[in-house]
């Protein structure tokens, strides 16, 4: 792209608040390329100055040359309307001399289908493509254009874009099947997807907890298969019956969202998971399953054995399916699993084993490829192809498949290297229900947080792969897994906004990219987002705070950030709401105790975060912790999850951060003098997760002394008890218990602090809400 030469230019960017790096840093403004005047994202491939500005308002004409520049049109103006103060007449066929133009150019085809050419001058804006899709893509910029700034006033500013997308495949995946969506919840995310030019919308609808689409043929895999009891008190209605979650899409309503997707230029691709993640369908069908006796859908997170039957009978009951699965799916790609399918139950079932060696197959890694190879030929004869998570390498790929790489890149390397597509899924980059953030109001889910940063900085193509090979990346995508996910809110907070970091890694090429320039163009995406009613996180846009406490405990040090990297944090300390005027944060600020410290992100002058983050810095805080503020001890595993109660049935829960494996919580350098007593207040919520044989194996609990356990605190997580406290047989009503456990006398005067509750409680477990250190006096 060339750099914006002219004066005049520059200052008519200014004055309609679209030259970005003004309110940069200069540290900044060099980081970014030069020619970024203008809020979009994905940011386009090349923006040059145009001829000259232009006004829109109620009297623009919108022009087209045929029905489906007439229908991308039309989605422009009800967008456009939805995002901004401008609402414009309906498009006519025609040249009119002046106002917005679209209309197909076939030599503006590209490699990638969807590149447009955008230009702005005194008679008007232009679009073109040679394409539906180019064109809707255009259309999509303009509203862009035209919105998320202050005045909306209508000025388009003087830009001539030439833009394409990097990648064909730019994916979202939804999982309906751990929890279940409306179909207008769909809708909205699909047109959040078209809003940021994604264009592949996996659906993930069958797993273990449910099987979420109606098959005519085989109607108990919606009547049985789509609801389930959930784990603890949250399966149990008010009068002791089970209480079912359940939910299911009709052939009609998912023809309907396929339609909604394919108006807006994306594509559903199904996900039918095979051969594992079958519970809920062998639930209904145990014909097709591999042990004897009855089941249910699950109400364990994790990996759950339940395994297809590899017979002759279970894979035509499969390709039974699919084939009504077609005709729901129009589209190229059918998903169909192939991950985490443990082969416990095929190892110990002798019809499989003789089905295995009748086959003259080696192991069980050979029987699933057998069966996703014949899985693949009944779709290749169909004129379809297969897609599956990166497990489908082992045993042998089938010959046409696509891989989805989701243990990291690894898998999409390999399938490439040998002459297979792959899309790019990594899921310690691009899992979504990942946290943004480590701060303690984030919602339940996985507390490895996958920062902005991670998700904007990855790159889908791996360096060591060769120009061939490289063209087999496809694309790339991120995973919305909804174990955690309980609520419409909760998945809006985990998509949003990282899901604009996403669009700039499927669209714009990595040289054209600046994480300062991304954070300096996001506040106008936001206010789109506002505008669409997306319920984004306000998490990442707030200040996170760290704190050092004095050992005398009259004053503390705090240190303050934006999990962003925006750096204009102001700060008050008078209970007023942080202002522009206000105090800037110039680095670790020491506070008398007590002060209640509020603080608030700005970029150019306006606040980022809609409320200031706020904390009161008295004594009580000093001598409290929660579970979010607590480490975990370095014993605790890997697997740290931030966990929510099973009750109420409706509404709000708690939720709590535990190692499942081990569990213990870390209260660093705790300031033991004139203390006599820990004060603890914890829940009981169901352990409800499949573990595979050697993680059951990492699992780890002190052996308890009292009949029910007890609670304990150590000097350190190998060192000498300092209390201990019997536990109770069961919670109270509300789901916890307070318990008092005094300190033991000994030297120690600062020290870390770990807390563990004894015994294997399982399929409940105690966990941590809070810890108080009770002064002696």
């Amino acid at each position: 792209m060339t750099r914006l030469h002219t004066r005049t230019h520059v200052r008519s960017l200014l004055a309609t608040g679209l030259l970005l790096g003004a309110g940069l840093t200069a540290a900044h403004a060099t980081s970014a390329p030069p020619s970024l005047a203008v809020p979009l994202i994905p940011l386009p491939q090349q923006v040059q100055p145009g001829a000259a500005p232009y006004r829109v308002d109620a009297t623009t004409t919108v022009s087209v040359d045929g029905e489906g520049a007439r229908a991308v049109a039309g989605q422009f103006i009800a967008l456009l309307g939805k995002t901004s103060a401008l609402h414009l007449q309906p498009a006519r066929v025609g040249k009119p001399v002046r106002g917005i133009r679209f209309e197909h150019d076939a030599s503006l085809a590209g490699n990638v289908e969807g590149s447009y050419r955008l230009q702005v001058g005194a008679q008007g804006v232009r679009i073109r493509a040679a394409t539906d899709a180019g064109l809707f893509n255009g259309a999509m910029t303009l509203v862009q254009l035209l919105s998320g700034g202050d005045g909306q006033d209508g000025q388009v500013p003087a830009v001539d874009i030439t833009d394409a997308p990097r990648f064909a495949w730019r994916g979202f995946m939804l999982d309906s099947a751990r929890h279940f969506q409306s179909i207008e919840q769909i809708k909205q995310l699909l047109d959040a997807m078209a809003l940021h030019k994604l264009n592949t919308f996996h659906w993930h609808l069958t797993d273990d907890q449910g099987w979420r689409m109606e098959i005519k043929r085989y109607p108990k895999l919606t009547e049985v298969g789509s609801c389930r009891a959930p784990a603890g008190q949250a399966g149990v209605g008010p009068d002791g019956k089970p209480h079912l979650y359940c939910g299911y899409y009709t052939q009609a309503q998912i023809r309907d969202v396929v339609a909604y997707a394919a108006a807006r230029h994306i594509t559903v691709v199904p996900e039918i998971d095979v051969p594992g993640h079958a519970q809920a369908a062998v639930a209904a069908y145990p014909e097709h399953g591999v042990v004897d006796g009855p089941t249910q859908p699950s109400a364990n997170w994790g990996v759950n054995p339940y395994l297809f039957n590899p017979r002759e009978e279970t894979l035509q009951f499969l390709e039974n399916i699919l084939a009504e699965v077609l005709e729901m799916f129009p589209g190229q790609y059918i998903h169909i699993g192939g991950d985490e399918a443990v082969k416990y139950q095929w190892q110990a079932s002798p019809v499989v084993q003789a089905h295995l060696r009748a086959l003259g197959l080696k192991d069980e890694e050979a029987l699933q490829s057998h069966m996703l190879k014949r899985l693949e030929t009944f779709l290749e004869d169909r004129d379809r192809k297969l897609i599956g998570w990166d497990e489908i390498i082992e045993g042998g790929l089938p010959p046409q498949a696509t891989v989805m790489s989701w243990r990291g890149i690894e898998g999409g390397i390999e399938a490439a290297t040998h002459g297979h597509d792959v899309v790019m899924s990594p899921g310690n980059t691009l899992y979504l229900d990942f946290l943004q953030t480590n701060l303690p109001d984030e919602p339940p889910g996985r507390p490895k947080f996958t920062s902005m940063q991670r998700v904007y900085a990855f790159d889908p193509v791996p360096a060591q792969l060769t120009a061939e090979q490289r063209r087999h990346i496809l694309g790339v995508q991120a995973n919305m897994w909804t174990e955690h996910t309980r609520t419409w809110e909760r998945l809006q907070h985990n998509v949003f906004p990282r899901m604009a970091a996403l669009s700039e890694i499927a669209w714009t090429a990595p040289e054209r990219k600046s994480y300062d320039d991304f954070l300096a163009r996001l506040p106008a995406q936001l206010q789109r987002y506002k505008a669409l009613d997306i319920a984004y996180a306000q998490t990442a846009l707030s200040v996170a705070m760290k704190r050092q406490d004095d050992r005398a405990g009259n004053k503390v040090t705090v240190e303050l950030s934006n999990p962003l990297s925006y750096r204009d944090i102001r700060y008050t300390t008078d209970g007023s709401t942080p202002t522009a005027q206000s105090a800037a944060y110039p680095g670790a600020l020491t506070l008398p105790v007590p002060t209640e410290l509020k603080a608030l992100t700005f970029f150019n002058g306006k606040p980022v975060a809609d409320a200031p983050s706020r904390w009161n810095l008295d004594a009580e805080s000093l001598l409290t912790r929660t579970d979010k503020t607590l480490a975990q001890c370095p014993q605790g595993g890997r697997l740290l999850l931030r966990l929510e109660d099973d009750n109420p049935l409706q509404g709000a829960r708690d939720n709590f951060d535990v190692t499942i494996f081990n569990p213990c919580w870390l209260w660093e350098d705790a300031q033991l003098q004139d203390i006599r007593a820990f004060k603890v207040r914890a829940g009981r919520i169901p352990y409800n997760f499949g573990l595979l044989r050697e993680e059951e194996a990492k699992r780890g609990y002190r052996k308890p002394v009292a009949a029910h356990g007890e609670f304990e605190v150590r000097a350190g997580c190998e060192g000498r008890v300092l209390a201990s406290v019997p536990l109770p047989r069961e919670a109270g009503a509300d789901g916890f218990i307070e318990l008092e456990a005094p300190l033991r006398a000994g030297p120690e005067q600062v020290t870390d602090l770990c807390m563990t509750f004894s015994g294997d409680t399982r399929p409940q477990m105690w966990v941590l809400d809070q810890v108080r250190l009770q002064p002696a006096k």
